[in-house]
């Protein structure tokens, strides 16, 4: 059985650097990174990953509007999907509740707690 495959999605690559390396070191699962919406939506498409990793604040469409396209497209409405943000504050949290997510992670985030936190949104092992 072939590991199961991440798509980050996030315009920062410094970000996309830990994610990908971190969880390359911690996990067994293959990570896919790019930096704008649109590539995400068209990667998570072509290549139907198994969870993606969400930025929120992203350069040519919001987060929300990636979440919005993958839930309409059947190829990709079933996708578990992780938000990655840093604005969790409590009144933002009543917005996310009513999203169809799998969990929100904050920025700045531990890198060692990554692959155990990602692993408990999405059901994977470890």
């Amino acid at each position: 059985m072939e590991p199961q495959l991440l798509l980050a999605i996030d315009d920062e690559p410094a970000i996309l650097e830990v994610v990908q390396t971190c969880l390359e070191i911690t996990s067994p699962w293959r990570v896919l990174g790019v930096g704008t919406g649109q590539e995400g939506l068209t990667l998570a498409a072509q290549c139907r990953p198994d969870g993606i990793l969400l930025d929120i604040s992203l350069p040519d469409l919001s987060g929300f509007e990636v979440l919005d396209k993958l839930r309409a497209n059947p190829t990709t409405q079933a996708i578990p999907v992780i938000l990655l943000t840093a604005n969790v504050q409590r009144a933002e949290l009543g917005r996310y509740s009513t999203l169809q997510i799998a969990g929100i992670l904050a920025k700045p985030f531990d890198p060692l707690r990554l692959a155990p936190q990602i692993a408990t949104y999405l059901g994977w092992s470890l």
